[in-house]
This record gives structure tokens, C-alpha cells and sequence, in this order.
């Protein structure tokens, strides 16, 4: 058969003698991470329904076969298909391309733990994370996570464990994840050992939402493990690679790409006999009808709503300052009370599109269940949380000659001086390092108002349409 994908890297380990085919076994593992919802595909032929067909042609994929197909997390936020319902959509399209497991990701608190927990009851495939855990007095608010599975493959009992990134607490909502303690990797690992031990698997794979340059060395200390498998996410990287005798896999993001790992194991010698690992991009195959009809009915679903023209842009804008300060600046024309307005860059997600501009485009700019929240602080403390915070958006103060300046005014930030600060509430709960504004006003204004409504009402007023398109810096 003609593979319709072009494979990036490709190896072979070779771990012990040729063995008897009686007793060896064979596991293929499809790796993915960082799907953000973009089942529809970031470009047409790259959705999941066409990554789902280049496995059956590419891989010879069968659910009831020798495979495992998994995750690294961050499957739900992104764009409107999917954030628009906290990503049930999502969810049943992963269960449709039959997911084995999946870590969890830092995204997926986006829209609270009991949304969270309906996901995680909505999927045919288990969310692992072993370095998870609750707080005592936590209440039932905060789950308790699993953190490992088993599961069978052609006659091997495989043993499955799950990491989330550390820096969750900082890159999701703080108070969603307030119950909850992200603990040392390698220590959480350890921690589960003996129970999985108990449990006599073949083999033993982590799933993990982490970074490639923290997940290499934790796999060279795990060594001692004989951890035959780890997969990474949270940094878009496609890898595969050997570390000692583990292979360490990156599936890329947003379904454009996938890592692939056949491991061989003897039963009789209860050993990994070989590893050969490989990436591919999703590119040539034609979109498997089944999900492709999922994905369309969800498409349809709420497309009144999504469908909604909003503006008409001549050129696309890229994602960055342009964009980033449009949106700022719309805050504070809608609070025009206000001094200063911030934002974190993070939570700008796509560029501007050239075209019709929908309520659908506006979902995927500004995804996150994000409301503005109004402060007033001493100007010492905008100064901290602009300095800790990580180079936010900024409307309504300049910096000329080291100083801060309001752009209303002209004058000189006040270190001792109390001003009307908008933020999102993501930041006001501490996220990106911006707590110090809520702690110097924990009794602040919560709008209600999505924080990307302002722009939104913006882009209306403007009256645009394709003879009288937007005029933008």
C-alpha cells in the first residue's frame, strides 16, 4: 500500500536477540497532544476525521487491534466547535477515533472542575494524573484524579500513567485549580510504582502534558523504571527519540501531525525486545466519513449563533501587537472611567481573518471563559504586577525614559496614587503572575461582561462590509 504521509524521523532500537515469534507481541502507540479542539482542521485535509483515515491506510489501524491511541492533554480549548460547549464536541470525536487514554492538561480547567468532571464522564477513555491531588478540606468541588490505568494489547498488559504540567496553577485560572496540589513529577511517579507493580504489567508508559525539556530528564532519572514509553505535550513539540530504553514521543499539535512507536515484547522473557519510532504530518488522506458527519452535525448545531457576521476585513492581521493592542483598547472605550487597561498575550489565540468576521472567529480569537474585572490599586502595584506579570497588553500608559505615563493625561504614574485598573479575571485571580492586584483590592468589580465582548462591540460599530471594509493600523 502507498503511505499517503511522509514520515520525519524514523529509528529502530534493538534490545535483545531475535526471540521466537510464538512468544512475541507487538503494540503500536498513536500519539497525540494539544489538540485544542481543532477537529475541523487548522487547514483543510489536517482535521480529525482525515488523521483518523491516514491511520487505517498509514498504520493499518484497527480499534481492536494491536494499539493504543493517546494523549498528552490540552484537548478542548481553541476554537468555537469546541469551546462554545467546554469540549463536549471534542470529547466525542476522541471517543469516535477511539482514544485509550489522555493526560490532563493545564486547559483542561478552563471551564472549572465540574465541567471538567462531566468531560471526564462523557469519555469512553480514562484522564490520568498522578501528580494531581486534592487539598484536605477541598470539598467535592475538587475530583480526585486517577492518576494510572491498565489496559490489555495482544495479550500484553500495559500499565499507563498520567502527569500534568506543574505550572497549571499559573497558566489556567487560579481559582479553578485552588483545591488542588500539582506535585514534583518524578516523586509522583515513584509514588504509584508499587501498586502498578502489584498489578504485574509487560509494560510501563507515561502520558504526560509536559514539556520535552523537563520530560528528558525526568525520563534518564526514571531509568531504574524501565519506563518503556513516555509521551510529552503543553510545548507543541513532534518528536521521537530514544532516551536509555525509553521511547519519548511528541505528536506536534492541533491534529496537523502524530508520533508513532511500535514496541516488541517476548512474553516468555518478559522483555522489551526492540522500538521503532517515527512522526508523520496529517496530509493526503481523505476525511473518514464517520466522524467527519460528527464533526459537521456539531458544526451545525449552534451555527445560528456562531455564524453571525460581525465585520468585514479586507487583509488578515496577524496575531501580536497590532491585534493584541485593538483589543486592549476596546476595553477601555467601553470603561471609559477607567485609567489602564491589561490583558495577557496569552489569551489572544489566532490572528484577525481577511473576509466576513463571525461571532466563530471572535470564539477562536478570545476562547477563555474570561470576564473583565475593574480594581483600584496604588500605581506601585500596576507597576509589580506589570513587571511580574510577563509582558501583558497595555492600553492607557506609555513608557518614555524608564517611567510609565497615562496616555489620557500625560502624567507620571503615582506610585502612592490609587487608579481604575481592567484586567481579565484569569489574571485577577493570580494567573501569570498578576496576583498582586488582587491583593491590593480583593473586593474588586467583576463586570460579568466577557472579556472579549468589548471588541466585539467594537468591530459592530465600525459598520464595515465588503464595499466599506475595516480600516486598521
Amino acid at each position: 500500500m502507498t503511505r499517503s504521509f511522509r514520515y520525519l524521523i524514523h529509528a529502530l532500537l534493538v534490545l535483545a536477540p531475535v526471540v521466537s515469534a510464538q512468544t512475541l507481541r507487538e503494540v503500536t502507540v498513536l500519539y497525540t497532544n494539544d489538540e485544542h479542539g481543532w477537529m475541523e482542521g487548522m487547514s483543510p485535509g489536517q482535521g480529525a476525521a482525515n488523521l483518523y483515515r491516514l491511520w487505517q491506510e498509514g498504520e493499518g489501524y484497527d480499534p481492536d487491534g494491536a494499539f493504543l491511541v493517546l494523549s498528552g492533554g490540552d484537548n478542548f480549548t481553541g476554537p468555537a466547535i469546541s469551546t462554545w460547549v467546554q469540549g463536549e464536541s471534542m470529547v466525542e470525536v476522541m471517543n469516535a477515533m477511539h482514544y485509550d487514554a489522555s493526560a490532563i492538561g493545564n486547559h483542561e480547567f478552563d471551564f472549572g472542575l465540574e465541567a471538567l468532571a462531566t468531560r471526564i464522564r462523557d469519555a469512553d477513555y480514562p484522564y490520568l494524573a498522578a501528580n494531581i491531588h486534592r487539598r484536605p478540606g477541598a470539598g467535592d468541588m475538587a475530583p480526585n484524579f486517577l492518576p494510572w490505568t491498565m489496559t490489555d494489547v495482544n495479550d500484553m498488559s500495559i500499565a499507563i500513567i498520567g502527569l500534568t504540567t506543574t505550572s497549571t496553577p499559573y497558566v489556567t485560572n487560579p481559582d479553578y485549580v485552588q483545591g488542588l496540589d500539582f506535585t514534583d513529577y518524578e516523586a509522583a511517579v515513584r509514588r504509584v510504582m508499587p501498586a502498578i507493580n502489584a498489578e504485574s504489567p509487560d509494560l510501563v508508559f507515561i502520558i504526560s502534558h509536559v514539556c520535552m525539556d523537563e520530560l528528558e530528564p525526568l525520563v534518564a532519572r526514571l531509568h531504574d523504571l524501565n519506563i518503556a514509553l513516555a509521551g510529552g505535550g503543553h510545548c507543541n513539540e513532534l518528536v521521537a527519540k530514544q532516551i536509555g530504553k525509553t521511547t519519548v514521543l511528541g505528536g506536534g499539535f492541533h491534529f496537523t501531525a502524530y508520533a508513532r512507536a511500535t514496541l516488541s515484547y517476548d512474553l516468555s522473557t518478559k522483555r522489551l525486545v526492540s522500538a521503532s519510532y517515527a512522526t508523520a504530518r496529517n496530509s493526503g488522506a481523505v476525511a473518514d466519513p464517520a466522524i467527519a458527519a460528527t464533526i459537521s452535525r456539531w458544526s451545525g448545531s449552534f451555527q445560528d449563533i456562531l455564524a453571525e457576521p460581525v465585520a468585514w476585513n479586507a487583509t488578515a492581521l496577524p496575531r501580536g501587537e497590532t491585534l493584541d493592542q485593538l483589543i486592549i483598547n476596546s476595553w477601555l472605550e467601553t470603561w471609559p472611567s477607567a485609567d489602564i487597561a491589561v490583558t495577557n498575550r496569552g489569551g489572544i489565540r489566532t490572528d484577525l481573518p481577511a473576509g466576513e468576521i463571525t461571532v466563530s472567529d471572535l470564539v477562536n480569537l478570545l476562547p477563555f471563559e474570561n470576564t473583565v474585572v475593574m480594581a483600584t490599586v496604588p500605581g506601585r502595584v500596576i507597576m509589580q504586577a506589570i513587571v511580574e506579570g510577563g509582558r501583558p497588553v497595555i492600553a492607557g500608559l506609555e513608557r518614555r525614559d524608564g517611567n510609565w505615563f497615562l496616555s489620557a493625561s500625560g502624567q507620571r504614574l503615582a506610585p502612592d496614587q490609587d487608579y481604575v485598573i481592567l484586567l481579565n479575571s484569569f489574571m485577577y485571580a493570580g494567573g501569570d503572575n498578576f496576583g498582586a492586584i488582587r491583593d491590593a483590592d480583593p473586593d474588586a468589580f467583576d463586570t460579568g461582561i466577557h472579556y472579549r465582548q468589548p471588541f466585539q462591540d467594537w468591530l459592530k460599530r465600525q459598520s464595515s462590509s465588503e464595499r466599506n471594509p475595516l480600516v486598521l493600523p
